[in-house]
């Protein structure tokens, strides 16, 4: 069984070693920021950290690696989508990250997971796919991801009877799940203002409520979280207003420390791509 929403109980997810990431490339407004070579020792603790946070909350972890060409391949989110059929290969839109779409692709294959959807003529990187629920998909057009991606995988999907939203922000927000995550059935954390407001709309009738923030913690990874079901998030230890909301909401947060790895424009959702949640 693979995943059939975005916040049931999160089984096994696929990880990848940071050991080929020695600079952030200015791919993006955060990594743009940072010149200087990063703290390879610091960014391999961290990495280890939340690779222990998932174990010790009975969550399996897939570990690989990449490759010299491939030094931004520690976001394993964003070669994809996956979904209970199986899982979308997208195709990345920055040359430095080329590489990684077939070094995925094999990883899939070897893993026995089945791909039901492919794009082949736009762009779509999974830090833009969201569930809104079981047969509900949102998928960003921000900065890596365009109209004609989000249609072919519209396209693949109806077979199954999914409903694909395209959601359009500024492109400095990077993707959909650094402004917007779902971390239970009916909460969701986002920077409402930054968001369309026919998708505001969409997720509030879904009886979704919003825990809304500021413009500036999207920069910060602020609402790059990971849900792991049954009331369970993992979140960034710095991201004091977003943990305490959601412990007001009767979430358990589980903070990881990391400074290093967010310099390359990632967190921990954007490391992460699940592989069981049901």
């Amino acid at each position: 069984m693979a995943v059939i929403d975005g916040t049931s109980r999160l089984r096994k997810v696929l990880m990848c070693r940071p050991d080929f990431l020695v600079s952030a490339a200015p791919i993006n407004v955060i990594s743009e920021q940072y010149t200087e070579p990063l703290d390879h020792d610091k960014m391999m603790q961290e990495y280890s950290a939340v690779v222990k946070a998932y174990q010790d909350n009975g969550v399996e972890v897939v570990q690989v690696t990449s490759g010299k060409k491939m030094p931004n391949a520690v976001f394993a989110r964003d070669f994809g989508g996956d979904v209970k059929e199986g899982y979308i290969l997208g195709r990345f839109k920055k040359p430095i990250r080329f590489e990684e779409r077939r070094h995925y692709e094999d990883i899939m294959a070897g893993l026995g997971i089945p791909k039901i959807a492919e794009v082949t003529e736009g762009y779509f990187e999974g830090g833009d796919f969201a569930f809104i629920d079981e047969k509900t998909l949102a998928i960003g057009v921000i900065d890596r991801t365009n109209l004609t991606g989000v249609d072919e995988i519209r396209k693949q999907l109806e077979p199954y009877g999914y409903k694909v939203y395209a959601v359009k922000a500024n492109p400095d927000y990077l993707h959909l799940d650094m402004c917007f995550n779902l971390v239970a059935p009916k909460l969701a954390i986002a920077y409402e203002a930054g968001l369309p407001e026919d998708f505001v709309t969409l997720v509030k009738e879904k009886g979704i409520k919003i825990i809304s923030g500021t413009q500036d913690m999207i920069f910060k990874h602020g609402y790059n979280v990971e849900a792991l079901g049954d009331n369970r998030v993992m979140s960034l230890k710095q991201n004091i207003f977003i943990n305490e909301a959601l412990r007001s909401e009767g979430m358990e947060v589980i903070e990881v420390d990391m400074t290093e790895l967010l310099k390359a424009g990632g967190g921990v959702h954007c490391m992460t791509f699940p592989l069981e949640r049901y």
